[in-house]
């Protein structure tokens, strides 16, 4: 965390650190000290532009964990972000509380009727309903998005027989904007480093093996010469289109390229195993089907917990309404139905989607 105080000690605003780095979770613990968390940041350069004095506090250095961070639980290496807007929040909650208490609560006490299946049914409903209109609004919100319009767009370009699944051509891509480069990973997570500046890439660094001389990777390094990226070269330029979109990658980036020679692992397709931006690696390669459908499933990823099973077992006594000869009864079967479709058509369709097409190898890819 970094406090920013007034002249007397008061608190003004606090800064989550993690949230602030592009490469939280990414890079190793070792690497997280306070100090260079702030570099990465560039947090350092702010205060300094805003002639604010910068004072270290006590901190653990190897996890780069402040009294402050320990105090309220925030860890260096995971981001903590609020993406969900905050009525999809409310309306879930309010739909848990009405199905509550009109399910439970009211029949309990001896004043359940007709209606009140009805209104907990309609309250059950809210909570995938929420869901299914805010992925529509985010949807809509990504493909329309004009912060990369104009961007050189670099997509991967992996060697023959490589192994490349078609949700790793499919999703992982670079952006080269002016000021910023813009990674985005296999499963979809999306990175902003900036250009040029001493806190972003200020330049790349190509690995090279010793003995043969094949290129392992690319490094994308700041002021600092700490490297910010990792991009695999057999994924991303080792194809037939991979010279041409390095030539294009450079030139649009305008950062200047050198190269270096290091050890790795035997396994050829692991050897960033002791790299400190291994993690990014891994993700900005073809990643394992399973992990990959864990991380992009919206209840795995985002909700969590067993809603999806959950909540369809809630609704199967008023689905038993669509054959009842009363007329609200048979309301709250439809509800209950359409309940269970909103939770279950979405994990089916993701399911059948990864498996069928997204985690298979693409065309011309040998396993």
């Amino acid at each position: 965390m970094v406090d920013f105080l007034t002249a007397d000690g008061s608190p003004v605003l606090r800064v989550p650190l993690a949230e602030w780095l592009p490469e939280a979770g990414r890079v190793g613990l070792l690497e997280l000290t306070p100090r260079k968390c702030l570099e990465r940041t560039g947090l350092p350069a702010l205060v300094a532009d805003l002639g604010v004095l910068l004072e270290g506090g006590e901190g653990d250095a190897s996890t780069g964990q402040t009294e402050a961070d320990r105090e309220s639980g925030a860890r260096p290496d995971i981001a903590r972000y609020a993406d969900l807007a905050l009525w999809h929040s409310w309306v879930r909650g309010l739909g848990t509380l009405v199905w509550f208490v009109f399910f439970l609560v009211l029949p309990m006490l001896g004043h359940g009727n007709r209606w009140t299946m009805l209104i907990a049914t309609t309250g059950l409903f809210l909570v995938p309903g929420a869901d299914l209109v805010l992925r529509i609004f985010q949807r809509t919100r990504t493909h329309g998005d004009a912060l990369l319009a104009g961007a050189d767009v670099i997509v991967p370009s992996p060697e023959s027989g490589a192994g490349a699944t078609r949700r790793f051509l499919d999703t992982a891509v670079l952006h080269v904007l002016p000021e910023d480069l813009v990674l985005t990973d296999t499963v979809g997570a999306e990175r902003w480093l900036p250009l040029r500046r001493n806190h972003g890439v200020t330049r790349l660094v190509r690995l090279v093996e010793p003995s043969s001389g094949a290129v392992l990777g690319v490094e994308f390094r700041d002021g600092q010469n700490a490297a910010r990226a990792l991009l695999p070269w057999r994924w991303w330029f080792a194809g037939p289109a991979g010279p041409e979109n390095w030539s294009r990658f450079v030139k649009a980036s305008g950062l200047p390229v050198s190269d270096e020679k290091v050890r790795h692992s035997r396994d050829a397709d692991g050897w960033w195993k002791n790299h400190t931006m291994a993690a990014d690696a891994r993700w900005l390669a073809p990643v394992d089907p399973k992990r990959a459908r864990e991380k992009t499933s919206w209840h795995s990823s985002v909700l969590g917990g067993g809603e999806a099973i959950v909540v369809p077992i809630l609704s199967l006594i008023p689905l038993l309404g669509l054959g009842s000869d009363q007329p609200v009864a048979r309301v709250a079967g439809v509800l209950a139905a359409l309940t269970i479709l909103a939770e279950l058509v979405p994990v089916v369709a993701h399911r059948l989607t990864s498996r069928l097409r997204l985690d298979r190898r693409a065309e011309g890819e040998a396993a």
